[in-house]
């Protein structure tokens, strides 16, 4: 069983490393388009830096949960561990939220309403 429990961690701990790299990916990607965009537009160029960094932040922000949620699983689950896991994915549902309605200008729930 601790064999199990190894890998496991040792398979949160590559997919939180892939998290952090998918956020640092994307603001490399994100400056990259701001500065060597053929658009002079640096009002659009601004605009368009930060919803490149914010779908980049969003993202890694899920993987980042997913990572949490396998190293919580992996451990003994005590009510402390399961109260920090709780804690932890929400405030990065929040950050994710408050993110989303930053790039898109309105909830999420609010684009169902409009498609009907």
């Amino acid at each position: 069983m601790n064999i199990i429990k190894f890998y496991i961690n040792y398979l949160a701990d590559s997919v939180e490393a892939i998290g952090v790299a998918t956020i640092f990916i994307g603001i490399l990607y994100s400056f990259f388009v701001f500065f060597f965009s053929k658009e002079k537009s640096k009002n659009r160029n601004y605009t368009q830096l930060r919803q490149y960094l914010g779908k980049s932040i969003l993202l890694g922000l899920e993987i980042l949960i997913a990572a949490d949620i396998m190293a919580t699983v992996v451990t003994d689950p005590t009510i402390m561990s399961v109260s920090v896991l709780a804690i932890i994915v929400f405030i990065r549902t929040i950050m994710s939220l408050s993110l989303e309605v930053e790039l898109q200008g309105k909830f999420p729930w609010q684009k169902a309403k409009e498609e009907k």
